[in-house]
């Protein structure tokens, strides 16, 4: 087994640990450990929102989730001789849950605590246990499903430069700023309210703290990607932009639909994960791997072959009016066909909601170029299912 250099208490918060991690993107959060190109290790992670979230039937932790506290991550890791400029290579070898922590958990969260996807069709508070069972999961609040997950981390990415940080607070500020009272905002803008920076303390915890980048969103560092893909056996390549890149991972999955359309989405977890990092100096302009990082998947995915495909287009749902090529809301509209069908089966528009966030359903960008409809589709897996879902012929 690889050395274990971050470890958890599932009994404690983030702030609480031994070795504190962060919730923050700041060039300045300290390094909790270094290692060398070539080195694998272990790193443990608790789930996004900290522990805040019970397993049990009631929904009330989501809807009151505190989300200036997520994501919680573990590290940054100092990679020795990495500089800006070079690309910061890493391999996923392995992932895995807890023994004492075989569950997960998948949410709706409410319109006015942070909202969804579809937050104006489902705008109230839902959420799902799902239990592990080796590689698959089924919950007690979806039934008569099973599917094999592919457990990876929504979360993995490296600090950014203060003049990337400064970018990110400019643009974003500049977005809210458009329509500052919408609920749900249209960022999250740095808050001090809940932050967690490792062992900074004092004058510059307040510092790091009122310009620390909130990482619900993926950025130019990767970050909260949410990837299913992602997964062991996937290699990453990273731009760096501070000196060691300053590496960080968390938010765990055991399941996710393309699109983690509930934004609690995918299958939550704690869970630890191997990695082994290297370096390709002046790898930026060497492969011209700039903007944002790439990556290879990994070999390991479900084997489902048979799916049953709802399409959808970029026609606004509630108004009938025309978008240009709009793929987000093509997909939304491909999402709603999904539900509307799966309600047939018996489920309830929530529990067919959260169905399509958990399990490895494929979404997929049909096409952009045949004005004015952008054509997106949403693939359910067919054998996840107890039932045959497909519709009969007369």
């Amino acid at each position: 087994m690889p050395k274990k250099l971050f470890e958890v208490d599932l009994n404690k918060t983030m702030d609480q640990q031994t070795t504190p991690g962060h919730n923050r993107w700041h060039p300045d959060i300290p390094a909790v450990f270094s290692v060398d190109p070539g080195e694998t290790f272990r790193m443990e992670c608790l789930d996004w929102t900290d522990g805040q979230i019970s397993n049990n039937d009631d929904p009330s932790d989501i809807k009151h989730v505190n989300l200036d506290r997520v994501h919680v991550l573990s590290g940054p890791v100092h990679v020795n001789g990495v500089e800006p400029g070079d690309l910061l290579v890493v391999d996923i070898l392995d992932i895995g849950t807890f023994h004492s922590h075989e569950w997960g958990f998948n949410g709706i969260f409410a319109k006015e605590n942070g909202g969804s996807f579809l937050v104006d069709h489902y705008p109230e508070a839902a959420k799902s246990i799902w239990d592990f069972e080796g590689i698959y999961a089924t919950s007690r609040h979806v039934p008569n499903v099973k599917f094999a997950g592919i457990i990876h981390p929504g979360l993995i990415g490296v600090a950014p430069s203060q003049d990337m940080l400064n970018e990110w607070n400019r643009r974003e500020k500049e977005l809210v700023d458009t329509n500052p009272d919408r609920v749900p905002p249209l960022a999250n803008l740095p808050t001090e309210h809940s932050a967690v920076l490792g062992n900074l303390k004092g004058e510059e915890f307040d510092r790091v703290a009122a310009e620390g980048a909130r990482t619900v969103p993926p950025r130019e560092n990767g970050g909260n990607c949410d990837i299913k893909n992602l997964s062991k056996g996937s290699r990453v390549y990273f731009p760096v932009f501070v000196d060691g890149a300053k590496l960080s991972v968390g938010d765990l999955h055991f399941s996710q639909g393309d699109g983690e359309i509930t934004f609690c989405g995918g299958i939550e977890m704690p869970g630890w994960i191997d990695l082994q990092v290297h370096v390709i100096k002046n790898g930026m302009e060497k492969h011209r791997i700039q903007r944002n990082p790439a990556f290879k998947p990994g070999p390991v995915m479900p084997h489902y072959n048979e799916f049953l495909v709802f399409e959808g287009v970029s026609v606004n749902e509630f108004s009938g009016g025309q978008t240009y090529l709009d793929a987000n809301v093509a997909y939304r509209n491909a999402c709603l066909n999904a539900i509307e069908f799966l309600k047939t089966l018996g489920y309830t528009g929530e529990q067919a909601y959260m169905l399509l966030g958990t399990a490895p359903v494929q979404g997929t960008v049909a096409g952009v170029v045949d004005i004015p409809n952008a054509c997106c589709t949403l693939a359910l897996p067919k054998d996840i299912f107890y039932q045959n879902i497909l519709p009969e012929l007369d």
